[in-house]
Order: C-alpha cells, then sequence, then structure tokens
C-alpha cells in the first residue's frame, strides 16, 4: 500500500487541491492539462510532447494494468507531474512488472491523487489552462499560489530542446506482436521488395516512438535526427522522404526547425504530425494560434474532408494553424469536430501533407494508419 502523504496543486488562479502523493517526494510547476484517454496511461507518461505540463486524466481510476518495459514511448518521463481521482494499487494483468506508483517514484515524477479531478477538469474547461505548482513539500496554500503565478507560462518556451535526441540513430524495431496480433496495421500498401526500400529520415521534436515503429513497419529504412538538424544535412542522406514528429509546447520560438522545413519543402516529400504539422504550417507561411485547454485524448473527433469519412484520432497538443492564415496553394484536409480547428492541411502541387494527430495511436485508435501509406506512395 502507498502510504498516506498528503500533497497539493495550486493554480495561478489561486485554487488550491489537497489530496495524497504517489510517486516521488517534490515540488514541481509546469501547465495543467487534461487527458480524456481511458487507457493508455504509460504512453501518455513517456510522451515527450507532454514535457512542460502537469497531465490530469479524466478516467477516475488509473494504474489497473500496472506498467510493462513494452509500452514506452521513449527513454524517459519528461511529464511534470501526474494528477488522478483514484490510484489502484494493487494491478492486474499478465504483461505488468509493476505498479504505477513504483514507476513514477523510480522516474522522479510527482503524482497527485484523491482530489476532484472533475472539478479540475471544468476549472481548465472554463477558465482554459494554466501554471500550477504541485508539491509534497510546501503545503502552504499561499506560498504554493504565489509560486505559481511567478512560474513561466509555457507559451514562448522552447521546450523541443529540452526533449530531442542527442544523435542520430538507425531504427530498426518493428511494431509490438501485441498489435500486430489484435489489429494488424491497415496501410494500404503493398512494401516493395528489400532491394527497394525507401530511405525516411525522421525528425525527433521529440517524437513518440511508435512513429518510427509504423515506419519499419510499413518497409522503410528509418534514420532518426535531432530535431535540432539542418537542411543540408538531412538532405546529405539522401532521404525518400522527410518525417516531422511531434513535440511539446509552441511551435513558434522554433526558427531553427521552421527554417529548415522551409528549405526541405519541394526537394523531398514530407509528412508531418502535431507539433511536426504546425511547423510545417509555419514554414509554408500560415500561423498559430494557442487553444484554450487543447486536445488530449484517445478519442478526438475527426472530419476528413476528401473522403467525408469520421475518423476517431488520439491527440495530444495545445496549439493549432489558423486557417484563415493559410496560402492558397495549401488546402485544409481535416478538420475537428468538437470545436472546427484545423487537423490536417495538404500542398496542393507538392508533396507536402500534415495531421494535428497522432496516427500511430500508442494507445488509441487505429483509424488513421492508411497516412503512413500515403506518404509511403509519395516516396516510391
Amino acid at each position: 500500500m502507498t502510504e498516506s502523504r498528503i500533497a497539493k496543486l495550486a493554480l495561478k488562479d489561486g485554487t488550491v487541491f489537497t489530496g495524497r502523493a504517489f510517486g516521488a517526494e517534490g515540488e514541481t510547476s509546469g501547465e495543467v492539462v487534461f487527458n480524456t484517454s481511458m487507457t493508455g496511461y504509460q504512453e501518455i507518461l513517456t510522451d515527450p510532447s507532454y514535457a512542460g505540463q502537469i497531465v490530469t486524466m479524466t478516467y477516475p481510476l488509473i494504474g489497473n494494468y500496472g506498467v510493462n518495459p513494452e509500452d514506452v514511448e521513449s527513454g524517459g518521463l519528461a511529464i511534470r507531474g501526474f494528477i488522478v481521482r483514484e490510484l489502484c494499487e494493487e494491478p492486474s494483468n499478465f504483461r505488468s512488472t509493476g505498479t504505477l506508483d513504483e514507476y513514477l517514484r523510480a522516474a522522479g515524477v510527482i503524482g497527485l491523487q484523491g482530489i476532484d479531478t472533475r472539478a479540475l477538469v471544468r476549472r481548465i474547461r472554463v477558465h482554459g489552462a494554466m501554471t500550477g505548482v504541485l508539491s509534497t513539500i510546501d503545503l502552504d496554500d499561499r506560498s504554493l499560489v504565489a509560486k505559481a503565478r511567478q512560474s513561466p507560462d509555457i507559451v514562448g518556451q522552447d521546450l523541443v530542446r529540452t526533449v530531442v535526441p542527442q544523435r542520430p540513430r538507425e531504427w530498426d524495431e518493428g511494431v509490438s506482436p501485441y498489435v500486430g496480433h489484435a489489429v494488424a496495421p491497415d496501410y494500404g500498401v503493398t512494401p516493395r521488395p528489400d532491394d527497394r526500400v525507401p530511405h525516411v529520415v525522421a525528425i525527433d521534436y521529440g517524437m513518440k516512438w511508435n512513429i518510427a515503429r509504423h515506419l519499419k513497419q510499413i518497409g522503410c529504412r528509418v534514420t532518426v535526427v535531432p530535431g535540432t538538424v539542418s537542411a543540408p544535412d538531412v538532405l546529405a542522406m539522401q532521404p525518400d522522404g522527410v518525417f516531422l514528429s511531434n513535440g511539446p509546447g509552441d511551435p513558434r520560438p522554433l526558427q531553427y526547425a521552421i527554417g529548415t522545413i522551409r528549405e526541405l519543402i519541394g526537394q523531398v516529400p514530407i509528412f508531418g504530425i502535431c507539433l511536426g504539422q504546425q511547423l510545417l504550417g509555419l514554414a509554408l507561411g500560415g500561423e498559430i494560434f494557442k487553444l484554450k485547454f487543447g486536445h488530449r485524448g484517445a478519442n478526438q473527433p475527426v472530419l476528413n474532408l476528401r473522403t467525408n469519412r469520421v475518423e476517431i484520432t488520439s491527440q495530444n497538443h495545445g496549439f493549432a494553424l489558423a486557417a484563415e492564415s493559410l496560402p492558397e496553394d495549401v488546402e485544409v484536409t481535416h478538420i475537428n469536430l468538437n470545436d472546427r480547428t484545423v487537423e490536417g492541411i495538404r500542398h496542393k502541387t507538392l508533396p507536402v501533407f500534415g495531421v494535428q494527430y497522432h496516427p500511430e495511436a500508442s494507445a488509441g485508435p487505429h483509424d488513421s494508419q492508411y497516412l503512413f501509406g500515403e506518404f509511403y506512395r509519395m516516396m516510391v
């Protein structure tokens, strides 16, 4: 059983929530957001896109199937803190190798349970995502609120540099056999023989590993490079296509990434997701705005305007492209059915496209895996 330790979350608007701690001891600050997924908490914890954020799960019971080494999406936890209504302390799953409490404790991440997560989510929905402080060591309300108000806002920060890999690497792992047996990836293409394997350079801004797994599974040779890479260095690798990954925070400060993408447009097929799409949109001349509370969860409805089909998608972002800012040679291909924001773009004459969600899912629905097939066909 987790020992009873008090922890508090203070928001910059003065609201304070008191609950029980799990995971690590200490104090942290970040943008407080919520995720509506019912499963996939380990993938959320290891998604580098959550750098700089304290994540609240809306589903009330978290930790019931434990953790395992196969479901990680990066080499560590970039998340600042984790909030749940109720922590399951006795997980039951044949793949489980430990508890969520043990996992967070080992990673140095503070957890908070036992608060009214519905009230917290309502406050975020009404007032917007805001900075908060999560602490097990300072339990004075006034002190914590003051710290929350002094903590930096996520807008304008370059969080990508905190999560990018240090050096390039060749990726050689396909999708998990559990995914392959349960839901075989449907890319809508037949991989070429081994002597005609397309080479994808995946620019890693905080990439979930399942993206590279899908690119490998479909029949590509995958080279993962840091998000700080230059266009000449990318082109020197002689790629058949360039993938722009997800990543954390505000895309607007990432002028080095925008400049690289601008130089690559027209040179090679490009596919971007999440932050990668936002950077692609900026490189094409579009503008970015911050969403009130963002889209985070594995149940986000998206309309494909080209097929008129609805896709249930996995998402994690707090910024979006402004549709009216896009140039005439860029079309909107997907929209969010909750708020009508841009979920996909495509250049009308060049092999360049992107989506605002995660076609690799992990965890999440598999409706959008066909996008890997579209990228593959562009390259071959």
